[in-house]
């Protein structure tokens, strides 16, 4: 089984995704936050990322995740 990491600081798109892809035979993770999404990433090595890059309410936005995963 795949497994998606669903990153993004609102809590309705993280749900509308997670709904949407289990349709499909995949395992989902969430993260609310940058920091949140580091540590899951490399806790638990996704198959595949969805990030939202502008994060406000965050401390790191998507794409300081992004340089930091590389």
């Amino acid at each position: 089984m795949k497994t998606i990491l669903i990153v993004d600081d609102q809590m309705e798109v993280r749900t509308l995704v997670d709904v949407t892809l289990r349709i499909g035979d995949y395992r989902i993770l969430q993260a609310a936050s940058g920091d949140e999404a580091l540590e899951i990433a490399r806790r638990e090595k996704p198959d595949l990322i969805l990030l939202d890059v502008m994060m406000p309410n965050s401390s790191l936005d998507g794409f300081e995740v992004c340089r930091r995963l590389k």
